[in-house]
């Protein structure tokens, strides 16, 4: 009963997921997540080298579809460009998860350039924009979908040299928001993962240093960083969630935004 439980509510078997920023990190771990789940999987991201690699990685593992193309979500025409590749590969993209993103510069807001607010908010923001625009008109078309943006607790609250970052977080929590609303009478459900601090490779070291260790105890009320294994879950949930839930902001931080 327990199997046909899961396949009832959770199942992507048929479904295409079109991931941004999907070779690594959070990115990664919706892309096998869905895989494991039955889905075929587009993972597009600026490295084509990686992408590439993550796919057949995936599809061997999974024994899923699975392909890999260079995508610079800054970039309007190679944006429609790869998603109309992926709509003649697959024939649909059911699910969308911008998980694309860059940190951008860490400086005061005092010695941040034009340069250093554009770096993060083209990529961070305006890109959830430029790909969801994209991938919804298909969505439409079809009446259903599921996209789902990677905001962050940092979309909430602030801290101190990530103005970008929070500016363009904050946006995308506003931005899930309003195409939800938008959406939803076509069968479309837009919500907003937003995590906390999850370890990966790129700030290993960092969360190991006793500077991270220390700022953990007093932030984060487990009192420790996050899993990437403790995203599946909701990850998988944001995917087949029922049509109810729309435009709604999921937190996975270890409590740390209810201090």
């Amino acid at each position: 009963m327990g199997t046909d439980l899961f396949a009832r509510l959770f199942s992507l078997q048929g479904k295409t997921a079109l991931i941004s920023g999907g070779y690594k990190g959070i990115g990664r771990l919706f892309a096998e997540t869905y895989a494991e789940a039955g889905a075929n999987v587009a993972i597009v991201a600026r490295n084509l080298e990686g992408c590439t690699q993550a796919a057949g990685e995936i599809s061997g593992k999974f024994g899923v579809k699975a392909i890999g193309k260079s995508m610079d979500v800054r970039n309007t025409e190679i944006v429609n460009r790869v998603v109309r590749e992926v709509l003649d590969e697959f024939g649909r993209i059911d699910i969308l998860v911008n998980s694309a993103g860059v940190n951008g510069s860490e400086k005061p807001v005092l010695k941040m350039s034009d340069d250093d607010m554009d770096d993060v908010m083209n990529v961070d923001f305006r890109g959830v924009f430029v790909v969801s625009r994209a991938v919804a008109g298909h969505m439409v078309e079809r009446k259903s979908g599921r996209i789902i943006n990677v905001s962050s607790i940092l979309g909430k609250i602030a801290a101190r040299n990530m103005a970008g970052y929070c500016a363009s977080k904050a946006a995308v929590i506003q931005l899930t928001k309003v195409m939800a609303l938008e959406l939803i009478r076509d069968n479309i459900q837009v919500n907003a993962l937003c995590p906390g601090y999850f370890l990966t490779e790129l700030n290993r070291a960092f969360f190991e240093s006793e500077t991270a260790k220390s700022m953990v105890k007093r932030m984060i009320p487990i009192n420790r960083v996050g899993a990437l294994d403790e995203l599946r879950s909701t990850a998988l949930y944001l995917a087949t969630c029922p049509a109810f839930l729309t435009g709604a902001e999921i937190y996975v931080d270890g409590g740390h935004t209810v201090t």
